[in-house]
């Protein structure tokens, strides 16, 4: 993917909802930015404008600016969420907007993972957004607003085979985003739910964490079936560009709206789900993807 460079000479924008008399240059701190989801949304809040906060396990950076700050951040270790946080607040005042991102998917049969990687699955996914979660709200309540962007998908409302640890984790999440949405309104504090259905990025190659075991041979033709059809589907997915402008409108519309829904097969799979019987709809996806 080509990523576009902003034009030159980009001004901050206005931000209406903030009573400053005049231009606000807003803020956003995005976990997981070197790529896919996280690296189009943080190009996109810069060519509009925005300071961004890239964070990524190992910094990298491509450019020198002034708006532009990447810095260390794994969700799993506080103590470098504690200094990402500090370093964005030193160069830019304020964050305004987290996006929590970061995350990877464990894949396979159950049976054949151990419970060390079930565990570091639910700490980065469940327990790392949290903690980035825990670690803002507060910067949020003294300022009296800010919005907590949370990307999951739409695993978090149904499921596939094979990602059993990976789906109990986004539905982890989506439960714990619509409560949280609950307390924090009344605080100024927004909440959203990002949820993607496939998307063609590196995330099923670089963030996917596979297990089977051959041995295990009775789950061998399924696995493999399973795992090429999924894989079919991946590839006719949107684009990671498409989740960067619905987090946009997440953090921009000022609304109270939770769930920001993308791409056709999270949007029609979803719409499924609602209204046929549960046998049915479990039915049809066993037979679209292991029958």
């Amino acid at each position: 993917m080509k990523w576009a460079m902003p034009a030159p000479g980009l001004r901050p924008i206005h931000c209406p909802d903030i009573d400053d008399g005049g231009m606000t240059m807003k803020t956003i701190l995005i976990t997981g930015a070197s790529t896919g989801i996280g690296r189009a949304t943080a190009e996109l809040f810069f060519a509009r404008g925005w300071n961004v906060v890239a964070t990524m396990r190992t910094p990298k950076s491509e450019r020198e600016d002034g708006r532009w700050l990447v810095t260390r951040l794994d969700v799993t270790d506080a103590d470098s969420i504690a200094a990402a946080i500090k370093a964005a607040n030193e160069r830019f005042g304020r964050i305004d907007v987290l996006v929590n991102n970061a995350g990877y998917s464990l894949v396979g049969t159950f049976e054949s993972m151990d419970e060390d990687r079930i565990q570091r699955q639910f700490e980065t996914n469940v327990f790392g957004l949290m903690r980035m979660c825990r670690a803002l709200i507060p910067q949020f309540r003294e300022q009296g607003e800010g919005t907590l962007v949370n990307v999951a998908s739409m695993g978090g409302r149904l499921t596939f085979p094979f990602y059993s640890v990976y789906h109990a984790t986004k539905w982890a999440v989506d439960g714990f985003t619509e409560s949280l949405a609950f307390e924090l309104a009344p605080l100024g504090i927004r909440v959203k739910l990002i949820e993607p259905g496939a998307i063609k990025t590196d995330f099923y190659e670089r963030s996917a964490d596979f297990v089977h075991d051959r041995e295990l041979s009775a789950y061998n033709a399924i696995v493999d079936k399973g795992m090429r059809r999924m894989g079919n589907a991946v590839n006719k997915g949107a684009e990671a560009d498409a989740v960067a402008d619905a987090i946009w409108k997440a953090a921009t519309d000022g609304s109270s709206r939770l769930r920001y829904v993308i791409g056709n097969d999270a949007k029609g799979l979803l719409a499924m789900r609602r209204v046929v019987p549960d046998g049915a709809y479990r039915s049809l996806i066993a037979k679209q993807l292991l029958g």
